[in-house]
């Protein structure tokens, strides 16, 4: 039986003149899009324009809800409260559905950024806030979250889809969370051991830890960085192989 991987990217993460990737070009070669919604980066130009051409283009399109973190790209923790991410969520998410309502299209999922997501990968109260805020905003919308990380159970309890995320450019510790980019080794660099790491997640259902240890992942979508100077290059090359 044949299975199916869904390719996403995390998007609009420029501000005003300031540019980050090559969006529009990788939205011909991904299924879903994750597009920020100004926390982290992100302007309402951004939003408005991705919204378009994701719906042109038939891509799904998600929000990417961050910590209020501007100057530090949403990648620095912070201590929060389950109502504090709650209200994270529905506030940002609130933003993109209004410019995606205004030209026709349908919200597909939400996926945190950054510490926001990590955070919650771990805190199993942050993660259920997360999904019960999914839950209020209706539609049916699906969770992106970390594969075998707390969003399992948050999205389980509260009762919304899970897509269960692994990660192409990123180690793994042996608990299954992504090694901090603060650390040495936390990102792979090269485009060869980046397409093994998917193919084993995809055929093998595993990835190997910054050990040599064993972590056991169910991939459903794969997150393919749009902020890296290789994105393009990398998911011309690695969607034939999935």
């Amino acid at each position: 039986m044949k299975r199916t991987i869904d390719l996403n990217s995390d998007m609009g993460e420029g501000f005003g003149v300031w540019e980050m990737g090559d969006d529009f070009a990788l939205l011909d070669y991904i299924d879903s899009t994750n597009i920020a919604c100004g926390w982290h980066a992100g302007d309402p130009e951004r939003m408005k324009n991705l919204v378009a051409a994701a719906i042109q283009k038939n891509v799904h399109i998600g929000a990417h809800p961050s910590l209020p973190d501007l100057l530090g790209f949403g990648r620095r923790e912070m201590a929060i409260t389950p109502n504090d991410a709650y209200n994270y969520v529905l506030y940002q998410v609130g933003a993109l559905q209004a410019f995606i309502r205004a030209q026709g299209g349908k919200l597909h999922h939400v996926k945190p950024h950054g510490a926001f997501y990590n955070q919650a990968a771990k805190d199993i109260n942050l993660a259920q806030a997360i999904a019960q805020a999914i839950k209020d905003l209706g539609d049916g919308l699906i969770l992106y979250g970390l594969a075998s990380s707390c969003f399992v159970a948050a999205a389980q309890k509260v009762g919304i889809p899970l897509w269960q995320e692994v990660f192409a450019d990123r180690r793994y510790t042996p608990e299954g969370y992504l090694v901090p980019r603060t650390q040495a080794n936390a990102m792979i660099e090269t485009e060869d051991e980046a397409v093994e790491q998917v193919l084993r997640m995809a055929n093998e259902g595993e990835v190997i830890a910054l050990d040599g240890s064993v972590v056991k992942v169910q991939a459903d979508t794969l997150c393919i960085h749009g902020d890296s100077p290789s994105a393009l290059d990398f998911v011309r090359k690695i969607k034939p192989l999935l």
